[in-house]
């Protein structure tokens, strides 16, 4: 009642007691950006399809981790690096890579020889190159002898770049994006002594997503008719998103907007970049797909210039969850970040989907509690034999098995973690499926140790906390122990124990009686300690499975002290239920004794 007083008091003199508003000082940011920035104007759509559709299958891939990635690296990666990088992503299942920029240095065209010389046949080998000649021919000597090849050329088309950057003009940019078109034609599909390669051709105008549509669509024909793609080999239009200026609705629009208005649309191939300025790479990329694209560019985990390129793993694994193959292979995604972290110099954030640490794993006690119980049922399904192959598992869109990751790892303990969080582990560790009214108190004794120490608990300590916070098989205390027992049958219901247990190195002798083996061995310890137990829960289980099946056994005891009534729980395991069940009253009964509640008798000697 004091306390309560104390709390309400408390209450009533915040209320009337003010603090001021506080004011942020926007040192820096202005109160109205709209006198510095301009909102994009988007293009006028008459009518709109992408919002109905549906990404049905997966696209063409491409990584750029070993170039425009590579690039954006504060310590770029070596040689040795490249190599590991790029048979990684061979591993994978990419069938697109662009490997360098071989007309920026001699380190580059050496990569490119050695990814042309060890491609398998069906990966095509992409390289950069601006529209210049002597680059251009610079690039297409290092792709020369290559199964499959792409040269790709960019140019600037926004007028923000043209004007600003290159000064140049719409018509000038047409024709230097033609001109360059024509030399690569020239020295790779035209030229008899390069027929053994597929050569193919990919255009960008940079900076798409800033570039009047009609002005986009307009270089991109002009391109097309200096190449003159096949339905077999389509020329590959990158409509990238250099940098983002809109939402991710807009950024669909102008792809449909293209895919609609390109003649020829079956000659075509177009392909996303997006960069993740606006963090809506993976959002813009998914509406492009659904607006008409049929490739994507990207890197694993979102490497790239700036806030990255889009990363690929999210992209790929979000159609998976959707029951539909990304035709790319994650599933040893340790490895995958391994490489990616080692090559880059660059950790993986820990909370990126699908690949970081703690993306499958839950501290919040409800999340742990929801997850556990779907795990449950999928098991109890499991054991009367109804198959159910969809994956159904609360908080968790993927089953981690499915990247190599392990199921240890859903769920994690902190001081913020409820009672399903420690009962899960104590589970997967040790097989024990705690009850219920356990569960709450085990994890009050969790949660006590995380706030003592600050932090998460790994799973061995949680176990260690359960051993020793239950007496687990009477491992941290036997005060009394068993020498032997034995159980007399009198009449239907009655039953008698005697049996001899060690005090402090003396045997003593103990006797009880109940309706069962379980309440004879308390009516005995009642009458050896002076003390009146009862058994207040009872549960057992079997762990394990075939010849090496054990049984748990948990028992909760209570008796009264001089502050009211209390108790305790032991745990017992052992080969035999009736063993078990005895080793978890003894647990009980040396907890409570080591708890000071009960004080063990004086034995004469």
């Amino acid at each position: 009642m004091k306390r309560s007083f104390v709390a309400f008091a408390e209450h009533v003199t915040r209320a009337t007691r003010s603090i001021p508003p506080v004011r942020p000082p926007y040192k820096n940011m202005l109160k109205d950006p709209s006198k510095k920035y301009r909102a994009f104007q988007p293009p006028k759509m008459q009518s709109r399809k992408w919002p109905d559709n549906t990404i049905t299958k997966a696209p063409r891939w491409l990584s750029t981790d070993l170039r425009d990635g590579n690039q954006s690296l504060p310590d770029p990666m070596s040689v040795e690096q490249k190599k590991e990088y790029f048979h990684k992503l061979v591993g994978m299942g990419f069938k697109e890579i662009e490997v360098s920029f071989p007309s920026a240095s001699q380190t580059d065209f050496d990569f490119t020889r050695y990814a042309v010389e060890n491609a398998p046949d069906d990966v095509s080998i992409q390289a950069l190159v601006q529209s210049r000649e002597h680059l251009i021919r610079r690039t297409v000597e290092s792709l020369t002898g290559a199964k499959r090849a792409t040269i790709h050329t960019y140019l600037a088309t926004s007028d923000m770049f043209r004007e600003i950057v290159f000064n140049m003009s719409q018509e000038q940019a047409i024709a230097k994006a033609v001109e360059a078109t024509k030399l690569v034609r020239k020295l790779t599909k035209d030229d008899p002594s390069q027929q053994a390669t597929r050569w193919s051709y990919e255009f960008s105008p940079e900076c798409f997503s800033d570039t009047p549509p009609e002005f986009a669509l307009q270089i991109c024909e002009a391109v097309k008719q200096a190449w003159e793609p096949t339905v077999d080999n389509p020329i590959i239009f990158n409509l990238p998103a250099t940098i983002e200026v809109a939402t991710p609705n807009v950024y669909a629009d102008l792809i449909e907007y293209f895919s609609t208005h390109i003649s020829e649309r079956e000659k075509v191939c177009i392909s996303t970049h997006n960069h993740n300025d606006r963090g809506c790479a993976v959002a813009a990329t998914e509406l492009g797909l659904l607006a008409g694209a049929d490739r994507v560019e990207g890197c694993i985990f979102g490497n790239g210039e700036r806030t990255g390129n889009v990363d690929i793993v999210t992209v790929g694994l979000n159609m998976y969850t959707q029951g539909i193959s990304p035709n790319l292979d994650f599933s040893d995604m340790t490895s995958i970040r391994e490489v990616v972290e080692r090559c880059n110099k660059i950790p993986v954030p820990q909370r990126a989907p699908y690949g970081g640490d703690l993306v499958v794993c839950a501290f919040s006690g409800s999340h742990q509690d929801a997850i556990k119980k779907g795990f449950a049922l999928q098991e109890k399904k499991k054991a009367q034999g109804i198959e159910d192959p969809l994956w159904r598992i609360p908080y968790l869109p993927l089953d981690p098995k499915d990247i190599g990751r392990d199921y240890e790892a859903v769920i994690r303990v902190n001081s913020q973690s409820g009672k399903g969080g420690a009962a899960w582990v104590i589970l997967r560790s040790l097989g024990l499926d705690l009850p219920k009214s356990m569960q709450v108190e085990f994890s009050k004794a969790v949660q006590d140790n995380a706030d003592a120490l600050g932090r998460e608990l790994k799973a061995d300590e949680i176990t260690s906390v359960l051993k020793k916070h239950y007496n687990y098989n009477n491992e941290a205390c036997r005060d009394i122990e068993l020498m032997e027992y034995d159980v007399q049958k009198f009449g239907s219901e009655r039953r008698v124990l005697a049996g001899k247990v060690k005090i402090n190195g003396q045997i003593v002798s103990i006797e009880g009686t109940g309706n069962g083996p379980i309440s004879s061995l308390v009516d005995a310890f009642s009458k050896l300690l002076n003390v009146r137990f009862a058994v207040s829960n009872y549960t057992e289980h079997s762990l394990g499975s075939g010849s090496s099946t054990q049984a748990a056994s948990y028992v909760s005891m209570t008796y009264n002290t001089t502050d009211g009534k209390a108790y305790k729980w032991g745990i017992g395991v052992s080969e035999d239920v009736g063993d078990s069940s005895v080793e978890a009253i003894f647990s009980c009964i040396n907890n409570i004794v080591r708890s000071g509640d009960v004080a063990l008798p004086e034995i004469s000697k």
